[in-house]
């Protein structure tokens, strides 16, 4: 059985420092690199590893830099000897393999991989070695990959407390420019509609808009670098939303005509937009990757005062009920706002008594 005892990681910025921290924490010797050395150094620094070079060949390189530079990196550590297995872990995988077969790359000892998690920081400063944890890591071996190196990227994804899921490259980019790449491009889009609003706009926004906007305060850098390696596929799903959107814009359209048919027609065609959304939704998986569940919302008032959180789980803990999921919504002007606690439905009533006996102010 394969054991990892050493492991070069390069690249130390949010992917390449988490991998790095959780296989330090678990017993790993890890050699840092970075075409910055304060990176490396920064990453070091916070338990990720050593700067030194290793004395002799590592078991598993671990590249985490973008996409475009993917095959010349893994090239060159080949060409060095660097390592048993080699693996990356950009979020695109067609382009990275072809690349590395024009190269004369010797492709069995690789594998392309890619954890389906991050942040909208980057940077060494922003990793964790939680960051994996119950999260998808998507694995796309080939018949050339060598059995020993399938088992060290294996053994990456279980010492990061990931879930491995095996794919092949080409399926693996329509999936992530339809699931990451252009969620991302739509956030952004409807946060440049707030760019230039008036004032008195802005200051209407909720938690509808934070939900809808959150990714669209990542880094246009390191997003460039994705969707430039996978355009076709992100073009691909656009086309589709842009069409569905075209049809969008005639339905609320005709429901300011003056005729009652069209109204109707127009009001159809948004109630169709509305329910498909409502069954794609619940497609999307759970916690820890379960079938999604039905989960009541229990919402509580909430001063803007350290501890308060703190006050209300450990209230919610004496009550017996497990909170699977919590949001907060800001009021705008005030010193306040609504803490939403998502429960099992049985659960929420005992919660609610519970909570107001304690005085916590419930909201319907």
């Amino acid at each position: 059985m394969t054991v990892m005892r050493t492991a070069a990681v390069i690249g130390t910025g949010l992917i390449g420092t988490s991998a790095a921290l959780a296989l330090t924490a678990r017993g790993v010797t890890v050699h840092l690199r970075d075409q910055d050395p304060d990176a490396a150094r920064t990453a070091a620094a916070l338990g990720a590893g050593v700067v030194d070079e290793p004395p002799g060949r590592v078991d598993l390189a671990v590249v985490a830099v973008p996409p475009a530079h993917v095959a010349r990196t893994l090239a060159e550590a080949q060409a060095a000897g660097l390592a048993r297995g080699y693996l990356d872990v950009a979020s695109v995988k067609g382009g990275p393999g072809r690349d590395l077969a024009g190269l004369g790359f010797d492709l069995t000892q690789y594998i392309g991989t890619h954890p389906m998690a991050g942040r909208e920081r980057s940077g060494p400063l922003a990793a964790t070695a939680e960051l994996f944890e119950g999260r998808p890591w998507v694995l796309t071996p080939t018949a050339q990959t060598d059995t020993e190196v399938l088992n060290l990227a294996l053994e990456l994804v279980a010492l990061c407390r990931a879930v491995p899921v095996v794919m092949d490259a080409e399926a693996h980019d329509r999936a992530v420019a339809l699931v990451s790449h252009t969620p991302q491009l739509l956030s952004s889009l409807v946060a440049a509609r707030l760019q230039h609003a008036e004032e008195s706009a802005v200051r209407l926004c909720g938690q509808g808009i934070r939900d809808v906007t959150r990714i669209a305060a990542s880094d246009p850098g390191m997003w460039m670098d994705i969707l430039s390696a996978n355009p076709g596929p992100v073009a691909d799903v656009l086309s589709a939303v842009a069409a569905d959107l075209d049809e969008t814009v005639r339905a609320l359209r005709a429901m300011e005509s003056a005729d009652d048919g069209k109204r109707q027609e127009g009001g159809a065609g948004i109630e169709d937009v509305l329910r498909r959304g409502n069954a794609g939704r619940v497609r999307v998986p759970g916690k820890h990757g379960t079938a999604p569940a039905a989960y009541e919302v229990v919402a509580v008032l909430i001063g803007d005062q350290p501890g308060e959180l703190a006050r209300l789980f450990a209230d919610a803990h004496a009550a017996r009920v497990n909170i699977e999921d919590v949001r907060i919504e800001h009021s705008t002007g005030q010193q306040a706002g609504l803490a939403q606690l998502m429960v099992e439905p049985r659960s929420a009533p005992v919660l609610g008594v519970a909570l107001r006996e304690r005085g916590w102010s419930i909201r319907q």
